[in-house]
């Protein structure tokens, strides 16, 4: 007992008592009398003490100089910018007036230009200013000028856009810069589309590449009627025909998700329950079809949907099928896909292609199927993603933080045909997030582009997953190639087919 209590009094007095003054510590106060002596006697007068209050001095001075700089800009932005004292300049626009200070004016890139120079505005007390950005407003312009009177501004997600109008008209690039911070913050369903689009106008590209990320991450797996009425169609092209969009089951749940966001496009004005979306848009496009035989698509009139749609549909009969009846248009684009699966669906079975045998990032980003599945919480599970897979019968496993690609042969019943070859491989992709409420990634994994040799019937453990990372639901997507990359001769396809006849 009494080891442990010097112990402990050595690991927190120890060092201010010195040698000799354990015994004195050891009864009641006696330690701290003994730290007076110390104090006081054998090294001088005072050491440390002295040393003790020239820190304590240092604080106390350094303290109310920042709060002093503090008043000192709250007094500034009041006397000078709100109340207009002894100002040398008057700024007039959209019907306001502000009193302000050339001096403080010239932190504006734009206000800089204008005093420097043979500028006639240079010599003028009064400036009417043209705002030709009509995303700027009188809330905007009075932010923009108050933050040069001030060293911080509090910005409103929702006046953010106008902000970053007005102060990109004024080239101010710290507002710019915590404008641009701002948006990253608070991208969410509501704010994406808007940021992504003021990002592009007013050149924020970091912005924009992030509202494009939580977009191809949310678009499937947290659709709302909201966000499919703000995406512009340029827009929703470049998400489909991303191979980083999160598709969630088969390609074909995507092209069911272009259909209710063609509706919304076509029919602004519905407000509907999202669970009531499809149904809505099924009875709407099949009434139009009888009248006017307008079709779902419609993508006569969306012409650059129609390259992304193309490659995306066909994945079984029945999908062909009900694609083929929504538009007689669609006939010609899917006949080149047909083409292009059935020369495919050859060379595995007459030329022994089995599969692709490097990794072609090209080939795999345009040509992959994209799958997903939302795993709700931690357990066992065993999927496979329907649709025609070249013989290629892929089961997936998630269990005890693994999972598991499997061959499946002769194992397990399969509703297709299964291919008998020795071994068989795949390109892939695996990615692994779980979101929070506004769709921001808490964690993710990937195991980047592979190529996968198996055996029939064998089993590989494509990712070992750390369980203090894993966050449920856990959203998982998978890049697939099944097939090599069709040699192409002279720039041209599947001509090559044709001439081994």
């Amino acid at each position: 007992m009494g080891s442990l209590s010097s112990r402990l009094l050595r690991r927190r007095g120890g060092p201010s008592l010195g040698d000799g003054a354990a015994g004195e510590g050891g009864r009641g106060g006696g330690g701290r009398r003994g730290g007076k002596r110390k104090r006081g006697g054998g090294e001088g007068p005072g050491d440390s003490e002295s040393d003790s209050d020239s820190e304590r001095d240092e604080r106390f001075h350094s303290a109310p100089r920042r709060k002093k700089l503090k008043s000192t800009s709250m007094y500034i932005y009041q006397t000078l910018f709100l109340n207009g004292e002894n100002s040398d300049i008057k700024i007039c626009a959209l019907g306001e007036e502000w009193n302000l200070h050339k001096v403080y004016l010239r932190q504006s890139g734009y206000f800089s230009s204008m005093f420097s120079g043979s500028w006639k505005e240079s010599c003028m007390d009064t400036i009417e200013l043209e705002i030709p950005d009509q995303n700027i407003d009188i809330e905007a312009l009075q932010v923009a000028f108050g933050s040069l009177y001030r060293d911080d501004v509090l910005i409103k997600p929702g006046r953010v856009v106008s902000l970053l109008a007005a102060a990109s008209m004024l080239q101010l690039d710290g507002l710019i810069l915590q404008c641009g911070e701002t948006m990253k913050e608070t991208i969410n369903a509501k704010t994406v589309c808007s940021y992504y689009s003021s990002a592009g106008t007013y050149g924020l590209d970091s912005v924009k590449k992030r509202c494009l990320e939580w977009l191809l991450n949310n678009l499937m797996t947290h659709q709302s009627v909201e966000l499919f009425k703000e995406l512009s169609i340029n827009l929703m092209k470049q998400l489909i025909s991303s191979s980083n969009l999160f598709v969630m089951q088969v390609e074909m749940d995507l092209y069911t998700a272009l259909k209710k966001w063609m509706f919304l496009q076509l029919v602004p004005s519905w407000n509907g329950p999202l669970k009531q979306l499809l149904a809505q848009a099924d009875a709407w496009f099949a009434e139009r079809r009888r009248g006017a035989a307008l079709g779902l698509p419609c993508f006569i009139s969306y012409e650059p949907l129609r390259a992304s749609t193309a490659s995306l549909l066909p994945s079984g009969r029945a999908q062909c099928t009900l694609v083929a009846s929504c538009c007689s248009s669609f006939a010609g684009w899917l006949s080149s896909v047909y083409k292009q699966q059935w020369f495919a669906m050859l060379r595995v079975e007459q030329d022994n292609d089995t599969g692709p045998q490097e990794i072609n990032k090209e080939e795999l980003e345009g040509s992959s199927m994209r799958c997903g599945r939302k795993l709700a919480q931690d357990g066992d599970y065993c999927w496979r993603w329907t649709g025609f897979n070249f013989g290629f019968d892929l089961l997936i496993t998630y269990t005890n933080r693994y999972i598991i690609f499997k061959r499946n042969t002769l194992n397990q019943p399969c509703s297709g045909s299964v291919s008998l070859q020795p071994r068989r491989s795949i390109a892939f992709r695996l990615r692994l997030a779980s979101f929070d409420s506004s769709g921001k990634i808490i964690c993710s994994r990937t195991t980047g582009y592979q190529i996968l040799s198996l055996e029939k019937d064998q089993e590989q453990v494509v990712m070992n997953l750390d369980s203090r990372l894993l966050v449920f639901p856990l959203y998982v997507c998978c890049n697939f190639l099944y097939t090599s990359p069709e040699k192409r001769t002279g720039g041209t396809a599947a001509p090559e087919g044709a001439e081994q006849h």
